[in-house]
Formats: structure tokens, sequence, C-alpha cells
């Protein structure tokens, strides 16, 4: 079974199997699905956490997963941290560490999170907000990792080649980029850097893994 990965724009995703749907960081949804059997929401800043794009995927019974401020904010209750799992039906989503190192945008402390989602045996893991960090390199088995590569608050498209090449994925999607800070020319630059194919969505468009 293949799994399908839309990305919306800046840090926005679906991934779904064709069964089950999580949503990451739903932000600025074109429309309003209600198809959500989970949304992982890694921190707490207007640009990955809405509560308004949070209620358009969500439909009855849908999990909201995010560190505790974030949940907080959303009025959820399924609070996570860095090195905890969660499984909803046939997703396991597995909490791991996002972060600046030399900034201050993202600090450690606030114990926010990217995460690896497994669903119909493919391992994809969206970095979250982070610079190159030690935990990336303790990955495994990565099928797809989504990188931020718009700089500024995150990792450069040079820093996201190096992220790649420690996370040892198969092959990468580039986001962060195209709204708010960073431009394509940014997620090509990665794309020509980085050790693995790298797969430049358009806002809408998906890839199948």
């Amino acid at each position: 079974m293949s799994v399908e990965i839309q990305w919306f724009g800046h840090a926005s995703f679906r991934i779904s199997d064709g069964k089950n749907v999580i949503y990451i960081d739903p932000w600025k949804l074109p429309r309003a699905p209600h198809d959500a059997d989970a949304i992982f929401v890694s921190h707490s800043h207007y640009d990955h956490c809405s509560k308004l794009d949070v209620a358009k995927a969500s439909k009855d019974g849908t999990v909201v997963i995010a560190p505790a401020d974030t949940i907080q904010k959303l009025g959820a209750t399924n609070a996570i941290t860095p090195g905890e799992s969660f499984p909803i039906e046939d997703i396991l989503v597995e909490a791991v560490a996002a972060y600046n190192i030399g900034k201050t945008f993202h600090p450690r402390g606030h114990n926010w999170c990217g995460a690896v989602i497994t669903l119909a045996g493919r391992r994809i893991y969206y970095a979250g907000d982070t610079d190159v960090i030690p935990q990336m390199s303790n990955l495994k088995d990565v099928d797809v990792a989504l990188l931020p590569v718009g700089g500024t608050y995150t990792m450069s498209p040079q820093e996201a080649a190096t992220a790649a090449k420690a996370i040892g994925c198969r092959a990468a999607i580039p986001y962060h980029w195209g709204d708010i800070v960073g431009s394509e020319e940014d997620a090509q630059a990665f794309a020509q850097a980085a050790p693995c194919p790298v797969h430049v969505l358009q806002p809408g468009e998906t890839l199948r893994v």
C-alpha cells in the first residue's frame, strides 16, 4: 500500500494511505475537508498552530496531538513531548526534538516537536521548525524527510542537506519556503545539495511513496 503526501504550502501537510489521514501543522487550508483521523501540531507559533485550520481538517473523533503549550492554545487534550509515542488506529506518531541552535526562535526548553509518522509501513519524518540537531542522527529507516529550508527561523538549504545526510533518508521534500520566509530558489538549492532524491512540490501537489 502506498502513502500520499500532499503539501499545502509553508509547513502544512496531509498524509494518507487511502484509509487513514493525518495532517501536520495545517495552515491556510484551501477548503474544509473534515477528514482527519489525526492532526499533529509541532509548536504554538501562528503559522503552525491555527485553530481555524485544525477545525477545517477535523471530524468527529479526530485526535489532536501537540506539545503542552500548543495543546492548551488549541483547547485539546493530547500533549506529547519529544521521546513519546502516540498511536491512533493505524497511524503511529513518534515525537522527536526540534529546536534552534544559536537562535532564539525555537528554544529547546519549550519541548516543541518534530515527528516520525508511520503509516502503511512508510516512515515519514517531519522536522518541525529546527536547525540541524544531534538527534537527527538517531533516526532510522526514514522513507521521506520533510525538511525546512527557508533559513532565518530554521535550516538553510545547505544545512537541510546536511540534515538529510545525517538522517539517511531515502527521499526528501522541502518546506518552509514560499510564505513568510524562503523562496523556491532555496528549495531548488536544497535539491541540488541533498544526498538523496528531492521532490520540490508546489502548493497542493502530492508525492506518492
